[in-house]
């Protein structure tokens, strides 16, 4: 006796609107218990949906792209009587009944999947060297079948050919360490390679004279010493950002096929570095808050960013990014663009210079190096000029902003 049943969603933590990144089975697959249904990815994680019980695909409710959480139907399952028997102890793989043969749904994690997407692999072309055959990164990097893989595109996009990095044996020349990369660097990596591959960069570099900024900052923080508030540098930088982009609209908006998509909101993502590596929080309305209450709100998204307990939707949104190494060192960098958006701003340690500004008498100013990163089909050189030259002025002196 067979019934209908349908999937949802699981409890999957305080994940909200995640996207559909891949649908692993289709109408008519024959799936097992804990079989992989779906893949979810979203900026901090990927996971994968499993079936909770054996039976057969009847109607998938959901497509790529689509923003599930929980309790969000997924696709429906025929169960009961039914000739469930996957090679494997039913572990590994699942069986697919066509009208003449079984076939076998590739059996991988959601790592793997994801690599596999990003590289244009079918994963039903690889043979798994895993336990009961589930394939492996390994897999992945010996895999080199030029013609079972489909380009990589976004918007048409065409993508690039590389040859593969050289494969060594580090072992045999000393002692060596391996360890896994952690499951955010693992979705930065391939975000920021498809960004640096995609998107034409070029890098302005000035410096900003924050000498009266850094008084006023630290006068700000020697009254508010007792409220526990403390103003860095990044919330004048997120202010100044906010306002240099209503000046010039072109930095706000993001590329849409052969549209450009202009945004009349200004929401400011930082970057903060974490265990697991970099994830961007976002000042939502950046324009409309003031300098205390963005640092409150940056103090507040940096902690949770770093005890991995930040939600989604604090993490989306994002206009345009600020990158800071200031509390490390450098002076200049190239920063990588935060696709969809189109310039990234990226800020360095400050450092007292020697300037004369009439070129007459000597002057010790403290300076803040800015690295612009931007999109030169979106925008020009005289563009990013101007806008490296407004913002500086906003730090300079803040009183700008009310003009």
């Amino acid at each position: 006796m067979s019934k209908i049943i349908e999937v949802k969603v699981p409890n999957i933590g305080e994940f909200e609107k995640v996207p559909v990144a891949e649908i692993i089975v289709k109408a008519g697959d024959i799936v097992r218990s804990e079989d992989p249904l779906v893949v979810l990815e979203s900026d901090k994680t990927t996971m994968e949906i499993p079936a909770p019980i054996g039976g057969m695909v009847d109607k998938i409710k959901i497509k790529i792209g689509d923003e599930v959480s929980e309790g969000t139907p997924i696709l429906t399952l025929v169960t009961g009587d039914l000739s469930v028997s996957p090679e494997s102890g039913g572990i590994a793989t699942s069986s697919v009944v066509t009208d003449t043969k079984v076939s076998k749904l590739p059996h991988a994690g959601p790592g793997v999947r994801k690599l596999a997407r990003e590289l244009g692999i079918d994963l039903s072309k690889i043979v798994g060297s895993g336990k009961y055959g589930r394939i492996i990164q390994e897999d992945l990097e010996r895999f080199d079948d030029r013609e079972t893989k489909t380009p990589i595109t976004s918007n048409d996009i065409v993508s690039v050919d590389c040859l593969n990095s050289p494969q060594v044996n580090f072992a045999k020349f000393g002692p060596v360490e391996i360890k896994p990369l952690g499951r955010v660097k693992k979705i930065s990596a391939a975000n920021l390679h498809r960004n640096w591959v995609t998107i034409p960069h070029v890098t302005n570099h000035d410096d900003a004279d924050i000498t009266d900024l850094e008084s006023f900052r630290l006068q700000i923080n020697k009254e508010m010493e007792k409220s526990g508030v403390r103003v860095s540098i990044l919330s004048f930088v997120i202010k100044a950002a906010a306002a240099t982009l209503k000046k010039f609209p072109e930095f706000n908006t993001s590329l849409n096929g052969e549209n450009l998509v202009f945004k009349y909101y200004y929401h400011i993502g930082f970057a903060t570095d974490t265990e697991n590596g970099l994830v961007v929080p976002v000042i939502h309305n950046a324009d409309q808050k003031g300098i205390v209450e963005i640092a409150k709100e940056v103090s507040a998204l940096t902690e949770l960013a770093r005890d991995g307990k930040i939600k989604t939707n604090q993490l989306q949104g994002g206009t345009f990014t600020i990158t800071s190494l200031g509390s490390i060192g450098g002076i200049y960098f190239t920063p990588i663009i935060n696709a969809p958006e189109v310039a990234i701003m990226g800020i360095s340690k400050s450092y007292w210079k020697h300037v004369s500004p009439d070129g007459k008498q000597c002057l010790w100013r403290y300076m803040l190096p800015l690295s612009l990163s931007w999109n030169h089909q979106v925008i020009d050189g005289a563009s990013a000029a101007h806008f490296n030259m407004h913002f500086a002025k906003l730090l300079a002196d803040m009183r700008w902003i009310l003009i």
